[in-house]
């Protein structure tokens, strides 16, 4: 599957297109980085963020899109910048109907490093020696996002069989249940004529 992985911010949105599978290395397709003013009104920052992201989508064609999940800092400034271009990707990946999973930064680093209390540096060489990339991606934004991307082609893929083997036995029991109720619909059916012909 092919995934976008976005690390939301204001200033800097990390973007890292994917392609891969869970148990093989996946392979680099796109990564980069949206950058918008800081002396620019909050609101034409998202509506830049909006609409590169659409081109993005528009010219890559992601199966699903990663999102960081906004958790709690000191800096709520940086936490309310973070958590509205958050919410411009999923809007963005929603009206295209693409699903969206959202990825905690400890689950991102676990998934990449086997660690998920690993330093920024940590995830960016991973990133590097995962993809095998000649070059290091940078700013850490563009890392960050190839990470998400990753984290999500491993983990969503196997969240994606665990789902579809618990709807396989949730159909298996449904199928026995109406085979158990057409027998004993019939069971009734002959006991009832049994009783007719006396």
């Amino acid at each position: 599957m092919r995934v976008l992985g976005v690390d939301p911010g204001l200033t800097r949105c990390g973007l890292g297109v994917v392609d891969g599978m869970p148990g093989k290395p996946p392979v680099l397709v796109a990564v980069g980085v949206i950058r918008t003013p800081a002396d620019l009104d909050v609101s034409k920052r998202l509506v830049r963020i909006e609409t590169e992201l659409e081109e993005w989508i528009a010219k890559h064609q992601p199966d699903s899109v990663a999102v960081e999940r906004v958790f709690a800092q000191q800096n709520v400034r940086t936490v309310m910048g973070t958590a509205q271009a958050s919410g411009v990707a999923m809007v963005v990946a929603a009206r295209r109907g693409l699903p969206v999973a959202l990825h905690t930064p400890s689950e991102v680093k676990a998934a990449v490093t086997g660690s998920g209390r690993a330093g920024k540096e940590q995830v960016t060489t991973m990133v590097t020696r995962i993809l095998k990339l000649s070059e290091r991606p940078t700013p850490a934004d563009a890392a960050d996002a190839l990470a998400l991307a990753i984290c999500q082609v491993w983990r969503g893929g196997v969240t994606s069989k665990l789902q579809q083997a618990a709807a396989t036995r949730t159909n298996l029991e449904a199928l026995a249940q109406a085979q158990s109720r057409l027998q004993l619909a019939r069971l009734r059916a002959a006991v009832a004529a049994q009783e007719g012909k006396r």
